[in-house]
Parts: C-alpha cells; structure tokens; sequence
C-alpha cells in the first residue's frame, strides 16, 4: 500500500475542510484534503446555495408585489423552471471542477475517497477502485465530514423513500403536494420555496414552528406561509407511513391523516462519523466528536474536529469560523508557538457560545444573534427584553407597503450591554451583522446613543430600542 506523509490531514472538503486546510498551508505547513464525494461540501451542492437560491425568485415576487408601481407589473407566478435553472447555476451542475481550482491554487493536495482514521495520526483512504493509501500526519488529522439528516424511527417511514434536505434542494420535478415532518429552519424555508412553486404544502410540527427561536418569529412566519396555502398540524406525531400508487399516506398520532405525493423529513441532523474508524482511536463511531473551544477532540492531543461534526453549531458560517481558529493553533502547536487559548483569543471558537448569528429566509426573514429572552433566563442572568415592531419606523415603508415585522433586544442589566436580538421582517438580514459587533464587542448601550443610524432605513429600530431603555444621565 502506497503511504504519503504530510504535517496535517483533512477529511471533508466542504467549506469547513477548505477553510482548516487554507489556514494550515498558509502557515506553512503540508496539507491533504480528503473527500468521497464532490469538493465544496453540502453546502455548495445540496444546502445553504441551493435552498437560497430555490427561496428568491418567490421571494423577489412577493417584494415587487408589496410595492404600489411594481405591483402593476407582477402578471404571474413563479417561473418554477427558471427558478431551478438558477439553482443549477448556484450549484454549477453539480460539478466541482472550480472548487477543485481552487485547491490546487491554494496549495492544497485533493484525495478522492473515503476516509477512515486507522490509528494515531493515520488515515487510510479507499478509492472508488477499491485501491487504498495510507496517509500520515506528523502533527494533526482534522474530521470536517459534517452531518446528514435524521430519519426519525417511524414505521414504513424508510419504505416510503423520503426526501431528505438534500432531494428537496436538488428536486427536477416539483410535486403537486408535499407533506414536510419538521418545523425548524430546514422545514420553515422548504416550506417557503416549494409553497411559492404552487406545490400544496402540509407541515406537521410537534414542538412549533421556528421553537428554538424568539416565539413571535414562528408565529409571524407560520401566517406568512398560512397566506401561501400552507396547512398546518400542530402538536402531533406521525406514528405510521405508507404508499399507495401515487402517494405517501402519513397517519398522525391525533387520529389524522395526511397525503401527499412526496414527504420531506426535517426533524434533525446526525453526526457523518459512522463510518471514520474512529473505535481505532478509542472513540465511538457514530458519535458527535467532543471537543474543547481549540476544537481539539477530548482525550486527544492530535485529532481535531470541526464544524457540524462537533455538534457545537450546525451553520455552515459557525463552521468556517471554527476552521480558522483550528487552522491557527494547529500551525502554532506545530512550530511549538504559543497558544492565545483565552476567551476572544484567536485560536478559540468562543462565539460558539453566545454569539452564533444565524438568519433564516422564510418569507418574511428570520435573523437573530445570541440569547433568546428564554434562554437567557434559563442561564440566570438579570436581563431586560425591548420590543419594537418594525413597521413604526420610517424606513419601513420605503421597502414595502404593508410591512410587517418585529424586533426584540435583550439587555444583562449587570454589564448595560445587548446580548441577544432577533429580527423578523423584510430585508432584516442586512441588519444583523451590526447586533452581532455590539454583542462580541461588549458595546455599553450609552455608546451605542453615538451610532446613529442613517434615516430612513429600517436600522432605526436601534434608536428606538435605545430610547425605550433610556438615555443614561449624568
């Protein structure tokens, strides 16, 4: 068996992988990147550009819909087929030769395969021909293989062959109907896309729509989709799936029924490390890989894991950020350097903690960074909620007609700082890399009376929160 030695070995070329291997070369060390299916990851081909890209053509419609002078213009729906020839573009087809490019400029060496650790620092690669290498790695191997869908233990669920995220974002032929188990954000944006192709959609969401998340977030978008013609079962389970000749028929533990031609399941994700050799190493296979904040695998001094696969964060951003503090402290461990381990230091991934940004693009947007109102009582801290409905700001109406949103702040009273904000509304997204810099940066709220925002946009919602907290006195 043929054997290549390199400082430092990635399995999984997602945008997670790149970007460890990236950092790693540019420090100066060797690097191999290992990948059994298409360089760039789930992302590039079956998530984050596929489903955005499936979600603007509808929500563009609706935008131009909302304004009187666009409005007039609008004389159709959706053009489903061209709404998928620009997924294709997103996706170049499904071919990563580009991405390939990219590795080779980088520096970084590609292994088609599967990769399994086989022992300490070693990883044994197996071709599509069944040939074999043995990498080995003289300072660390990195696991950035990433997640898959759960497919919860529901009988005749398997028979039924559903879809999972990846078949809804890589779909030829729309269904008519389409039932989606699930109500976080993969069900909430499937829901949104496939609702604005005219597809008849059910969702059946046990615990609420969007229930991680501030509660009038799920509520304003379940009335968004409700508009669309989405059917809503809340509060049930389905207990039993089978297939007729032309559907699927989901039996609800209510006593309800639901059919559909095709059912999609979005009721959670599974660590893709199954099959990685890991019991070589005395890990278990299978398993979310436990890591400290330099995203060092517990227990090891040599394994690292990053991104979905850690379970820390399941956002392909989050992600990216992990590869780069993981990058760094593996070429400083490397050249016996020192380690900035410290909260904020740069070899840690401490926003992983309170400060993950996310949005979600549902019609209307979901964009939150940090602590819920719940989840900051939870932890104890001494907090105040401001609440501001966006469509009282002038900017608001600049963007649509009818603009419906809401925005909520969460203050620690101790420190006088934002620790957590939520966004719901029209065009939000754009406004919440400002809430995420106030948050890591501390910002003290009587400095923020200084940022004033540009009138008349929808980020005057700041001043408005500022004002219901009060202005500090002397």
């Amino acid at each position: 068996m043929q054997t290549r030695e390199y400082d430092v070995i990635v399995i999984g070329a997602g945008p997670v992988g790149e970007n460890v291997a990236d950092r790693v070369v540019r420090g100066g060390l060797s690097c191999v990147i290992v990948e059994s299916e298409l360089v760039g990851g789930e992302c590039s081909y079956w998530a984050c550009m596929p489903s955005k890209a499936l979600l603007r053509s509808g929500a563009a419609l609706r935008a131009a819909e909302s304004v009187d002078g666009a409005k007039q213009a609008v004389t159709g729906g959706v053009d489903v087929a061209g709404a998928l020839r620009r997924r294709d573009v997103a996706t170049h087809d499904w071919d990563d030769g580009s991405q390939v490019k990219w590795l080779e400029g980088a520096g970084i060496e590609l292994v088609r395969g599967h990769g399994r650790v086989s022992g300490e620092k070693t990883v044994r690669v197996t071709g599509e021909d069944g040939g074999e290498i043995r990498l080995v790695a003289r300072h660390a191997v990195a696991v950035a293989t990433g997640s898959a869908a759960l497919l919860p233990d529901i009988p005749g669920l398997r028979e039924i062959d559903p879809w999972t995220s990846r078949d809804a974002t890589s779909v030829q032929d729309v269904p008519a109907t389409l039932a989606i188990l699930g109500g976080g954000v993969v069900g909430a944006e499937m829901a949104t896309a496939f609702a604005s192709f005219g597809t008849k959609v059910t969702m059946i969401v046990r615990s609420g729509l969007l229930a991680a998340m501030e509660p009038f977030a799920g509520e304003l978008v379940q009335t968004a989709l409700e508009d669309l013609g989405v059917v809503f079962h809340a509060g049930v389970d389905v207990t039993a799936a089978h297939r007729t000749d032309k559907n699927a028929v989901l039996t609800l533990s209510d006593g309800g029924r639901v059919v559909a031609e095709q059912v999609l399941v979005a009721t959670g994700r599974v660590p893709r490390s199954g099959d990685l050799g890991l019991d070589s190493v005395g890990l278990e296979p299978g398993s979310w890989l436990d890591v400290d904040d330099t995203l060092l695998v517990t227990g090891t001094d040599w394994l690292y894991a990053v991104g979905d696969v850690n379970h820390r964060v399941l956002l392909t951003h989050q992600g990216k950020y992990q590869a780069r503090a993981a990058g760094d402290v593996i070429v400083a461990r490397a050249n016996g350097g020192a380690v900035d381990a410290a909260p904020w230091g740069v070899h840690v991934a401490t926003a992983d903690h309170d400060a993950v940004p996310q949005v979600t693009f549902t019609d209307p947007v979901v964009a939150s960074v940090g602590l819920t109102e719940k989840a900051a009582r939870a932890a104890g801290r001494s907090i105040r909620v401001l609440d501001y409905d966006l469509s009282w700001v002038a900017g608001s109406s600049t963007v649509s007609d009818s603009y419906v949103g809401q925005a909520r702040a969460i203050v620690d009273e101790d420190r006088g700082v934002l620790i957590g904000a939520t966004f719901v509304g029209p065009d939000v997204a754009e406004l919440l890399h400002s809430a995420t810099i106030a948050i890591v940066g501390e910002v003290p709220l009587e400095r923020l009376w200084h940022a004033v925002p540009s009138y008349p946009t929808v980020s005057e919602v700041w001043l408005r929160w500022l004002e219901a907290y009060g202005r500090p006195t002397v």
